[in-house]
Protein backbone atom coordinates (compact mmCIF):
# COMPACT_ATOMS: atom_id res chain seq x y z
CA UNK A 1 0.00 0.00 0.00
CA UNK A 2 2.77 2.41 0.80
CA UNK A 3 4.38 1.54 -2.45
CA UNK A 4 1.37 2.34 -4.00
CA UNK A 5 0.85 5.73 -2.83
CA UNK A 6 4.24 6.55 -3.26
CA UNK A 7 4.05 5.51 -6.94
CA UNK A 8 0.02 7.68 -7.72
CA UNK A 9 1.26 10.71 -7.67
CA UNK A 10 4.11 10.03 -9.87
CA UNK A 11 2.03 8.18 -12.51
CA UNK A 12 -0.90 10.64 -12.45
CA UNK A 13 1.39 13.84 -13.58
CA UNK A 14 2.86 11.35 -16.20
CA UNK A 15 -1.13 10.33 -17.43
CA UNK A 16 -2.03 13.87 -17.24
CA UNK A 17 0.73 14.95 -19.67
CA UNK A 18 -0.62 12.09 -21.92
CA UNK A 19 -4.03 12.83 -21.82
CA UNK A 20 -3.03 16.50 -22.81
CA UNK A 21 -1.62 15.34 -25.92
CA UNK A 22 -4.43 12.76 -26.33
CA UNK A 23 -6.64 15.90 -26.18
CA UNK A 24 -4.48 18.39 -28.47
CA UNK A 25 -5.07 15.54 -31.03
CA UNK A 26 -8.24 15.22 -30.38
CA UNK A 27 -8.90 18.86 -30.95
CA UNK A 28 -6.99 19.36 -33.86
CA UNK A 29 -8.39 16.35 -35.37
CA UNK A 30 -11.82 18.11 -35.06
CA UNK A 31 -11.32 21.34 -35.81
CA UNK A 32 -9.51 19.89 -39.63
CA UNK A 33 -11.95 17.46 -40.01
CA UNK A 34 -15.19 19.15 -39.67
CA UNK A 35 -14.89 21.88 -42.54
CA UNK A 36 -12.98 19.34 -44.49
CA UNK A 37 -15.20 17.01 -44.68
CA UNK A 38 -17.84 19.32 -45.35
CA UNK A 39 -15.79 20.24 -48.90
CA UNK A 40 -15.15 16.11 -49.56
CA UNK A 41 -19.22 15.65 -49.23
CA UNK A 42 -19.62 18.70 -51.56
CA UNK A 43 -16.98 16.79 -54.00
CA UNK A 44 -18.84 13.18 -53.79
CA UNK A 45 -22.18 14.85 -54.72
CA UNK A 46 -20.90 17.30 -57.43
CA UNK A 47 -22.41 17.18 -61.33
CA UNK A 48 -18.88 16.78 -62.54
CA UNK A 49 -18.53 13.26 -62.95
CA UNK A 50 -14.77 13.30 -62.40
CA UNK A 51 -14.63 14.75 -59.24
CA UNK A 52 -17.60 12.92 -57.92
CA UNK A 53 -15.66 9.43 -58.97
CA UNK A 54 -12.25 10.44 -57.55
CA UNK A 55 -13.70 11.70 -54.17
CA UNK A 56 -15.82 8.50 -53.85
CA UNK A 57 -12.82 6.49 -54.43
CA UNK A 58 -11.05 8.16 -52.18
CA UNK A 59 -13.42 8.33 -49.56
CA UNK A 60 -13.82 4.59 -50.60
CA UNK A 61 -10.14 3.79 -49.95
CA UNK A 62 -9.58 5.92 -46.93
CA UNK A 63 -12.81 4.38 -44.99
CA UNK A 64 -11.72 1.11 -46.17
CA UNK A 65 -8.24 0.49 -44.92
CA UNK A 66 -7.15 0.32 -41.11
CA UNK A 67 -6.54 3.92 -39.71
CA UNK A 68 -2.95 2.08 -38.13
CA UNK A 69 -1.86 1.30 -41.85
CA UNK A 70 -3.02 5.07 -42.89
CA UNK A 71 -0.55 6.53 -39.41
CA UNK A 72 2.37 4.25 -40.71
CA UNK A 73 2.02 5.35 -44.37
CA UNK A 74 1.73 9.08 -43.42
CA UNK A 75 4.91 8.81 -41.15
CA UNK A 76 7.18 6.57 -42.80
CA UNK A 77 6.64 6.68 -46.71
CA UNK A 78 7.69 10.36 -47.15
CA UNK A 79 11.37 9.31 -45.65
CA UNK A 80 11.78 5.66 -46.43
CA UNK A 81 10.09 6.02 -49.61
CA UNK A 82 10.51 9.33 -51.30
CA UNK A 83 13.68 10.12 -49.17
CA UNK A 84 12.52 13.47 -47.87
CA UNK A 85 11.56 13.34 -44.19
CA UNK A 86 8.92 16.24 -44.36
CA UNK A 87 8.00 15.75 -40.55
CA UNK A 88 11.14 16.11 -38.81
CA UNK A 89 12.21 14.23 -35.76
CA UNK A 90 10.70 14.46 -31.93
CA UNK A 91 7.78 14.73 -30.64
CA UNK A 92 6.16 17.92 -32.94
CA UNK A 93 7.17 15.69 -35.98
CA UNK A 94 5.12 12.48 -34.66
CA UNK A 95 2.18 14.94 -34.01
CA UNK A 96 1.95 16.77 -37.02
CA UNK A 97 2.00 13.16 -38.84
CA UNK A 98 -0.45 11.82 -37.01
CA UNK A 99 -2.55 15.20 -36.63
CA UNK A 100 -2.61 14.55 -41.00
CA UNK A 101 -3.49 11.44 -40.70
CA UNK A 102 -6.34 11.60 -38.32
CA UNK A 103 -7.90 14.99 -39.84
CA UNK A 104 -7.98 13.33 -43.37
CA UNK A 105 -9.46 9.39 -41.90
CA UNK A 106 -12.34 11.57 -40.01
CA UNK A 107 -13.01 13.97 -43.12
CA UNK A 108 -13.81 11.01 -45.05
CA UNK A 109 -16.43 9.61 -42.10
CA UNK A 110 -18.11 13.27 -41.61
CA UNK A 111 -18.24 13.30 -45.57
CA UNK A 112 -20.72 10.75 -45.67
CA UNK A 113 -22.34 11.66 -42.49
CA UNK A 114 -22.83 15.29 -44.04
CA UNK A 115 -23.99 13.54 -47.31
CA UNK A 116 -26.58 12.33 -46.33
CA UNK A 117 -28.20 14.92 -43.84
CA UNK A 118 -27.81 17.38 -46.95
CA UNK A 119 -29.43 14.25 -49.27
CA UNK A 120 -32.50 13.83 -46.29
CA UNK A 121 -33.65 17.21 -46.79
CA UNK A 122 -36.70 16.81 -49.56
CA UNK A 123 -35.44 18.29 -52.62
CA UNK A 124 -39.15 20.55 -52.65
CA UNK A 125 -37.03 22.63 -50.22
CA UNK A 126 -34.60 23.55 -52.66
CA UNK A 127 -37.31 24.29 -55.26
CA UNK A 128 -39.28 26.02 -53.08
CA UNK A 129 -36.23 28.58 -52.23
CA UNK A 130 -35.56 28.66 -55.90
CA UNK A 131 -38.83 30.33 -56.88
CA UNK A 132 -38.54 32.29 -54.07
CA UNK A 133 -35.28 33.85 -55.63
CA UNK A 134 -33.28 32.73 -53.51
CA UNK A 135 -29.69 31.61 -54.78
CA UNK A 136 -28.26 28.06 -53.88
CA UNK A 137 -25.85 29.16 -51.44
CA UNK A 138 -28.89 31.16 -49.49
CA UNK A 139 -30.61 28.40 -49.67
CA UNK A 140 -27.78 25.91 -48.25
CA UNK A 141 -27.03 28.10 -45.74
CA UNK A 142 -30.38 28.92 -44.20
CA UNK A 143 -32.38 26.49 -45.17
CA UNK A 144 -30.49 23.32 -45.52
CA UNK A 145 -27.93 23.42 -43.46
CA UNK A 146 -29.68 23.91 -39.84
CA UNK A 147 -31.86 21.28 -40.56
CA UNK A 148 -28.87 18.98 -41.78
CA UNK A 149 -27.41 20.13 -38.18
CA UNK A 150 -30.10 18.60 -36.29
CA UNK A 151 -29.98 15.46 -38.49
CA UNK A 152 -26.36 14.32 -38.36
CA UNK A 153 -26.00 15.14 -34.73
CA UNK A 154 -26.90 11.21 -33.49
CA UNK A 155 -24.56 10.09 -36.24
CA UNK A 156 -21.87 12.61 -35.63
CA UNK A 157 -21.83 12.55 -31.72
CA UNK A 158 -20.91 8.62 -32.23
CA UNK A 159 -17.90 9.24 -34.64
CA UNK A 160 -16.42 11.75 -32.03
CA UNK A 161 -17.31 9.48 -29.04
CA UNK A 162 -14.90 7.10 -31.10
CA UNK A 163 -12.10 9.47 -32.23
CA UNK A 164 -11.19 10.05 -28.38
CA UNK A 165 -10.52 6.38 -28.19
CA UNK A 166 -8.70 6.18 -31.63
CA UNK A 167 -6.00 8.65 -30.57
CA UNK A 168 -4.89 5.64 -28.61
CA UNK A 169 -3.44 4.67 -32.23
CA UNK A 170 -0.89 7.41 -32.69
CA UNK A 171 1.02 5.33 -30.11
CA UNK A 172 1.84 3.42 -33.17
CA UNK A 173 4.38 5.85 -34.44
CA UNK A 174 5.75 6.51 -31.01
CA UNK A 175 3.46 9.42 -30.66
CA UNK A 176 3.12 9.98 -26.57
CA UNK A 177 -0.20 10.19 -25.61
CA UNK A 178 -2.40 8.75 -22.60
CA UNK A 179 -1.84 4.81 -23.63
CA UNK A 180 1.88 5.68 -24.36
CA UNK A 181 2.44 6.98 -20.98
CA UNK A 182 0.45 4.47 -19.21
CA UNK A 183 2.33 1.84 -20.70
CA UNK A 184 5.29 3.12 -19.89
CA UNK A 185 5.64 2.13 -16.46
CA UNK A 186 5.46 -1.53 -17.67
CA UNK A 187 8.79 -1.05 -19.13
CA UNK A 188 10.60 1.07 -16.76
CA UNK A 189 9.57 4.75 -16.20
CA UNK A 190 10.83 7.22 -13.57
CA UNK A 191 12.40 4.74 -11.40
CA UNK A 192 8.62 2.75 -11.86
CA UNK A 193 8.48 -0.42 -13.69
CA UNK A 194 6.90 -3.58 -13.90
CA UNK A 195 3.51 -1.94 -12.60
CA UNK A 196 0.40 -2.39 -14.69
CA UNK A 197 -2.33 -0.40 -12.95
CA UNK A 198 -1.53 2.95 -14.57
CA UNK A 199 -1.93 1.38 -17.70
CA UNK A 200 -5.48 0.27 -16.53
CA UNK A 201 -6.23 3.92 -14.96
CA UNK A 202 -5.96 5.44 -18.31
CA UNK A 203 -9.71 4.20 -18.34
CA UNK A 204 -10.39 6.63 -16.17
CA UNK A 205 -9.90 9.17 -18.52
CA UNK A 206 -11.60 7.55 -21.21
CA UNK A 207 -14.70 7.50 -19.67
CA UNK A 208 -14.81 10.92 -18.03
CA UNK A 209 -14.05 12.49 -21.44
CA UNK A 210 -16.71 10.35 -23.19
CA UNK A 211 -19.03 11.08 -20.05
CA UNK A 212 -18.90 14.88 -20.88
CA UNK A 213 -19.12 14.84 -24.63
CA UNK A 214 -21.93 12.07 -24.58
CA UNK A 215 -23.74 14.47 -21.74
CA UNK A 216 -22.87 17.82 -24.60
CA UNK A 217 -24.21 15.97 -27.51
CA UNK A 218 -27.44 15.06 -25.38
CA UNK A 219 -27.93 18.46 -24.52
CA UNK A 220 -27.14 19.79 -27.72
CA UNK A 221 -29.92 17.37 -29.11
CA UNK A 222 -32.11 18.85 -27.45
CA UNK A 223 -31.54 22.40 -28.22
CA UNK A 224 -32.32 21.33 -31.74
CA UNK A 225 -35.46 19.88 -31.30
CA UNK A 226 -37.41 22.61 -32.99
CA UNK A 227 -36.32 21.52 -35.95
CA UNK A 228 -38.67 18.63 -35.76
Amino acid sequence: MDLFLEQFPIVIRSLNVGFLQTLRLFFVTLIGALPLGLLISFGSMSRFQPLNTLTRIFVWIIRGTPLMIQLLIVYYFPGLVLGNAIWGGGETGRFLAASTAFIINYACYFSEIYRGGIQGIPVGQTEAGLVLGMTRSQIFFKVTLLQMIKRIVPPMSNEIITLIKDTSLARIIALQEIIWAGQSFMKGSQGISGVIWPLFFTAVYYLVCNGILTLFFGWLEKKLDYFR
